[in-house]
């Protein structure tokens, strides 16, 4: 089912989210909530999307990659690259505004997937990126609280 998503500024945005249990991980519930969080996603036309940004404080996100959607559960990035890359980036939650954020170029992920089970990688350039802006969101950080210059563009309803 697709959800609303939450709109800066709504305090809801702002709290940090708590971890999931692994026997709540392969709930019934969890694996509905993770494709309710997955068409969200989709339907909205966005890369990433985390937890809270629908409203609930767990440790979960989605992203979008070209070999499909990937869930990580309770992810944390354990590794960061020295070098770091600024690119532009927006989000679901602040329409139309854009900003230049600073992230590191290369992360190691630990996370659990879909079944519960422990997944380890790394990620680089825009996947990295994603990662890290929607573990910020876990933590109740915008991008524009890391961003250099902001702007806003005018977005329409539909």
């Amino acid at each position: 089912m697709i959800k609303d998503i939450l709109i800066h500024p709504d305090k809801k945005l702002r709290v940090k989210s708590k971890s999931i249990l692994v026997k709540e991980i392969k709930s019934k519930e969890m694996s509905a909530f993770l494709v309710d969080m997955e068409e969200t996603m989709l339907e909205k036309d966005g890369i990433g999307l985390a937890a809270p940004q629908i409203g609930v404080h767990k440790r979960v996100v989605v992203v979008n990659t070209k070999d499909g959607v990937v869930a990580l559960i309770n992810p944390k990035i354990s590794k960061k690259s020295w070098r770091k890359e600024s690119e532009e980036e927006g989000c679901l939650s602040l329409p139309g505004v854009f900003g230049f954020v600073k992230r590191s170029a290369k992360i190691t992920v630990n996370a659990r997937g879909y079944d519960g089970e422990k997944i380890n990688f790394e990620a680089k350039g825009l996947f990295a990126r994603v990662i890290q802006h929607e573990v910020d969101h876990l933590d109740g950080i915008l991008f524009i609280d890391r961003a250099k210059k902001t702007k806003k563009i005018n977005v329409s309803e539909e």
